[in-house]
């Protein structure tokens, strides 16, 4: 009877294990990944979230486009101590600012990110001065992007050439399109006032160069219809809500290319910019999103976004193997804010100038708006 007793225990106890195992293997971790929405997102989809998911049965990703308040909305999760985010798309002014802040996880780039294919490590492969050392301790640049300018070729008689031609009422009547905030903005209001690129962070210092910046834009504010989400402005184009907007070159791409909407590039003075992940500080999955990160910034998931969206990979590595169109089929490259085409005037965003200085700026935008 013992012996009965023990051999029925034991396989009692056998059942419970594997159950137990088949319980743990089939558990599913759900990892809510906050981006920009629309296309973007769409490229990260086709790009690395459904590879992931496939090749990690357990693992379910949520999308959440609440990137364009995401550094606000982290500082109020991570005060109450209830961080429901996993991983956190961000321009890297503001991934600057969320690291500085003790919002985000700081990362080892050659311990934490694959190295490339030829054992390069990440920290040589990525573009200079964006990973620690050197950059930023938290920020995992993606893609290279800029904000330029998209019009209706069927409204407007004569084709701007300038993104002064943005504040030529005159010569280009319309509503125009901009972005509801201070950068960027600025940026163009000081060069067509005829202050120099080289100089542009020089007068943005001063306040008499702000008030030259707001004076520019108060000659075009009446026709200004404002966007806050990326998805808005080929949108508003599409509609003729707008003849000319500013806009992220990858939105107006899809627009263009894939939509065939009548809208054609203005890249006069793109703004140059990063876009990149940050873990959140306090989440509750840091150990499945670091698996991810991994996985999603190497040399070929990154090549492999080009293929959704016409923005640049932020490492070296991975420049070669950006190839066709996804669904299209088009070569990529020309369509790329780094071709030499189309940078050939261009500016790049100040990131560390704008982390100091977003805050107070924002403030005087949102200000000079209610007027």
């Amino acid at each position: 009877m013992k012996k009965l007793f023990t051999k029925t225990t034991a396989l009692t106890a056998m059942a419970i294990a594997i159950s137990a195992g088949a319980s743990a293997a089939s558990a599913e971790t759900t990892l809510t990944i906050v981006s920009w929405g629309g296309a973007y997102t769409a490229s990260q989809q086709g790009a690395y979230h459904a590879p992931y998911m496939k090749l990690n049965p357990n693992i379910k990703i949520i999308n959440d486009d609440s990137a364009s308040g995401a550094l606000a909305k982290l500082r109020a999760q991570v005060e109450a101590k209830n961080v429901t985010w996993d991983l956190i798309d961000m321009e890297a002014n503001d991934a600057i600012t969320a690291c500085d802040d003790g919002l985000a996880v700081k990362i080892n780039p050659d311990k934490d990110l694959a190295p490339a294919p030829d054992g390069t490590p990440a920290s040589k492969d990525f573009f200079a001065g964006t990973l620690s050392p050197g950059g930023s301790d938290c920020f995992i640049p993606q893609i290279v992007f800029s904000t330029t300018f998209g019009y209706r070729t069927d409204k407007l008689k004569t084709a701007p050439t300038s993104v002064c031609d943005v504040f030529d009422l005159k010569k280009f009547p319309g509503k125009r399109g901009l972005q509801k905030v201070a950068k960027n903005n600025l940026e163009w209001a000081l060069l067509c006032s005829g202050v120099a690129k080289d100089k542009l962070y020089e007068v943005m210092s001063t306040k008499e160069g702000i008030d030259k910046a707001f004076a520019k834009l108060d000659t075009i504010k009446s026709e200004v219809i404002w966007w806050t989400k990326g998805a808005q402005p080929p949108q508003m184009l599409s509609d003729g809500e707008v003849v000319i907007a500013s806009a992220y070159n990858g939105r107006l791409f899809a627009a263009i290319e894939e939509k065939k909407q009548p809208i054609a590039m203005l890249w006069d003075y793109q703004v140059f910019d990063l876009d990149g992940w940050i873990v959140p500080k306090g989440g509750k999955n840091q150990a499945e999103v670091m698996k991810f990160l991994r996985f999603a910034t190497d040399t070929q998931r990154l090549a492999d976004q080009a293929k959704f969206i016409s923005y640049g990979p932020a490492r070296y590595s991975s420049g070669p193997l950006v190839g066709k169109h996804g669904t299209l089929g088009i070569d990529m490259k020309p369509h790329m804010p780094t071709n030499a085409k189309n940078a050939k005037t261009q500016l790049l965003t100040n990131y560390e100038w704008w982390a100091d200085n977003k805050a107070a700026l924002d403030e005087r935008f949102n200000a000079w708006l209610a007027k």
